[in-house]
């Protein structure tokens, strides 16, 4: 019985990023990542609640409505910020080549 050998790293080259598909996964991520801190805002209008009765209804509203939104907007950003974000890199990856990354 013999060893089996050590798996050999390769450096490969990422040579282009499909925009539509970046944006897809950073839409999801960075909507994900909204619902996460959507309840710091919540916690925030509750403590609103104890401010001046003045500002109390429109801080509340507004900590409120901005936890709500904030998952679709922080998802729309990334989407429109991960298809961007692909378009410059393969535009750079064409100039200078790509990023390389060590596979086994």
């Amino acid at each position: 019985m013999t060893p089996n050998p050590p798996p050999l790293s390769t450096m490969r080259r990422v040579k282009r990023i499909a925009p539509l598909q970046l944006g897809k996964m950073l839409g999801l991520l960075y909507g994900i990542m909204g619902v996460i801190f959507c309840p710091i805002f919540l916690i925030a209008s509750l403590f609103a609640s104890h401010g001046p009765s003045a500002q109390r209804v429109g801080l509340m509203a507004f900590g409120t409505g901005f936890a709500l939104v904030l998952p679709f907007l922080y998802a729309a950003m990334g989407f429109i910020g991960g298809i961007i974000s692909a378009f410059i890199y393969n535009l750079i990856a064409k100039w200078i080549g790509g990023i390389e990354v060590e596979v086994e």
